[in-house]
Parts: C-alpha cells; sequence; structure tokens
C-alpha cells in the first residue's frame, strides 16, 4: 500500500514523502496513529492544504522535545532490583520499567520512545537511547543495582559480578571454594588403593 506520510517515521522516510509500505503495517499502525494518508489524489490534495500546519505542529513537537533532550542528556537514573552474586537479576528491567522510572523523576517519556532492544537481566550500568521526536534522540544511563550503597560502588567504577566485589575481602575464608578442594587427597586415596 502507497501511503503520505504526515510525519518523519525513522527507518521509512520524511514527512510528505510517499512510501510503500506492508498492508498489515499501514492499516495497523501508520493510519489509526495519524502518521500517515492514503496515497490517492483526494489525500495528497488534503496533504498540500495542511502541509504548513503540519510542518509547524512538527517545528513545535522538536522544539519542545529539544527542551526536554538538554535536561535528560546523559543523566544517571538508580535502579534497584533483586539479583543473584553473579549479577543476574531476578527479573528483569522493561521499556515499562524505565518509562515509569523517567516519569517518576519527572519527564514525561513513553515506553515506546524507550528503544530497547532486548529487557537488561543484569546488573551494572547500561546506556539507553531514548527518542523524544523523530529527530530528537537523548542517550540516558542506567545504574542497576541490588542497592543504593552497591550504585555507588558501580558509579566509581568497580564490577559487583563476584563474591568478594559484593562481601568485601571480609568474606568467610572458610567458604572459599579452594579449600574445598584439596588437590592431595586424590593422590592419597590412589596410594591407599595401590
Amino acid at each position: 500500500m502507497e501511503v503520505i506520510l504526515l510525519e518523519r517515521i525513522s527507518r521509512l522516510g520524511q514527512m510528505g514523502e510517499t512510501v510503500k509500505v506492508k498492508d498489515g503495517y499501514a492499516r495497523n499502525f501508520l493510519l489509526p496513529q495519524g502518521k500517515a494518508l492514503r496515497a490517492n489524489d483526494a489525500n495528497k490534495q488534503k496533504f498540500e492544504g495542511q502541509r504548513a500546519q503540519l510542518e509547524a505542529r512538527n517545528l513545535e513537537r522538536k522544539s519542545e522535545a529539544a527542551k526536554v533532550a538538554e535536561q535528560l542528556d546523559g543523566k544517571n537514573f538508580v535502579v534497584v532490583r533483586s539479583a543473584g552474586e553473579t549479577g543476574q537479576l531476578y527479573g528483569s528491567v522493561s521499556t515499562r520499567d524505565i518509562s515509569d522510572i523517567l516519569t517518576a523523576e519527572g519527564f514525561t517519556v513513553g515506553r515506546n520512545q524507550v528503544e530497547l532492544n532486548q529487557p537488561i537481566k543484569s546488573i551494572g550500568l547500561v546506556n539507553i537511547a531514548i527518542a523524544l521526536h523523530p529527530e530528537v534522540e537523548v542517550t540516558i544511563t542506567l545504574n542497576i543495582a541490588r542497592s543504593a550503597e552497591e550504585a555507588e560502588r558501580q558509579a566509581r567504577g568497580e564490577t559487583l559480578t563476584t563474591a568478594e566485589a559484593i562481601y568485601g575481602e571480609d568474606i568467610n575464608e572458610n567458604a572459599r571454594p579452594d579449600t574445598f578442594f584439596d588437590p592431595n587427597a586424590e593422590q592419597e586415596e590412589g596410594e591407599e588403593n595401590a
């Protein structure tokens, strides 16, 4: 199906371009969201009549997004989640979670604006792209940790995926794996059997 784009859509085209898209994409996303019109003579005339208004509205949205981008770009957010000793989360951090965190901090960001290919499943520092407008994108950093104290340690550059990193050097000496394995024990058993 050919459609006329009413706004810039990444990986598709600029406002006013006539592009060919799959029927389902047009029917289920572009047309209901008001992002495109079917490409026919009546709609082409309608678009040309509204072009100035659409460009003005687009420019207004872009300037609003740019203001938010100035405040949001490069910011760090701490996310406290339960995780195992290896840093694997019990659950994950998804686009909805990121959107909720940003909303709690006073930024209006929808989960569809968070560009995350797959949920985050381990602790650490993660850079996330936020598309505030098709032409305005910012990057934020999420500091995912088990506690606020660990988040501070991670921010300083520590890696918290080992028992020593989590509990410190004063970890119980008897709990170290090398004390459970005695390399001479096997030889002694072999000598007894001989």
